[in-house]
């Protein structure tokens, strides 16, 4: 086992605290949505980290699911924020 991983990825962890700390308080939508999107890059790496110091190609599998979990959550946000955005817009220039 490399330690040197181990630590890279213990080093991550503090990032996801912080981002915590972000989602409780995030003024906005937009805000909380990009604390979700650090915690997937943080996932992933810490993941892709473990997989290398412990010599686990399961975990490569893993965070290959993380990622595309985490890019298919923001292109579900930004197409609802989208919509969203559009019919309030709409309704604003026909009134």
């Amino acid at each position: 086992m490399s330690w040197i991983h181990i630590i890279f990825a213990l080093i991550l962890l503090p990032a996801i605290a912080t981002g915590m700390f972000r989602i409780l308080r995030g003024p906005t939508a937009a805000d909380r949505m990009m604390t979700a999107q650090l915690f997937g890059t943080c996932g992933v790496a810490i993941l892709l980290l473990l997989s290398a110091g412990m010599n686990n190609p399961v975990l490569l599998d893993i965070a290959l699911v993380f990622a595309l979990l985490a890019a298919l959550a923001t292109v579900t946000f930004v197409s609802r924020t989208w919509r969203d955005n559009n019919k309030n817009n709409h309704g604003n220039l026909i009134q």
